[in-house]
């Protein structure tokens, strides 16, 4: 197995509600991007960015309300055009299918560093939270910059963890609507994150 796609693997099965529409070109390909939304078990919704060649798009039309499983990676890229978020994660695509009458689907697996130190908080409503910045080797010595969170126990293990630690992180990829304050002005902005279910020392 390819030891890249091994430490960064992503699997999302949802709905497709948008087209795909031009995202970048690379290499001479052209890519496209769509939002796929995936269910959580409390019902809530998480709206995910999905990146994929345009062979895949000529050879399976995606409709609004299609269906779809999605194989590949968890990537991250620094928006620099001042609009919307700073950091934004998309999921690149290797395999596509159908995915009719299937349930919901939403699994990251990734093994990379820590790479910069712990940020650790409780909630309002109590519950003890780390966030963590984990970087993930990708080809051609490139590394994506995974935000992660974690939750009780785990992110009490994590809180001295210093920066270089290795680490295996299985959970589900999410989003977050928040407001930013910009010039006295409140804009609304998504944020994405791995919400970890497990960490693992290497």
């Amino acid at each position: 197995m390819d030891e890249v796609f091994a430490a960064n693997r992503a699997e999302l099965c949802g709905t497709v509600t948008a087209a795909p529409v031009f995202s970048h070109e690379s290499r001479g390909l052209r890519f496209f991007t769509f939002p796929l939304e995936t269910l959580r078990l409390s019902g809530t919704p998480d709206t995910l960015n999905v990146v994929l060649r345009e062979d895949f798009v000529r050879c399976q039309p995606l409709e609004p309300g299609r269906r779809v499983r999605v194989a590949g990676e968890l990537r991250s890229f620094n928006n620099k055009s001042g609009v919307g978020s700073r950091l934004v994660l998309t999921v690149y695509t290797r395999e596509l299918t159908d995915a009719d009458g299937e349930p919901d689907d939403n699994h990251i697996s990734l093994t990379g560093a820590i790479c910069k130190t712990p940020c650790c908080r409780v909630t309002p409503m109590g519950r003890e939270i780390c966030d963590i910045i984990l970087a993930v080797p990708r080809r051609y010595r490139r590394s994506d910059y995974i935000p992660v969170i974690a939750w009780g126990a785990q992110s009490r293990a994590l809180a001295d963890a210093p920066v270089g630690t290795k680490i295996s992180v299985r959970g589900r990829l999410q989003s977050r609507a928040y407001t930013k304050v910009i010039d006295g002005r409140s804009e609304q902005r998504r944020a994405f994150e791995v919400s970890a279910a497990d960490v693992f020392a290497v």
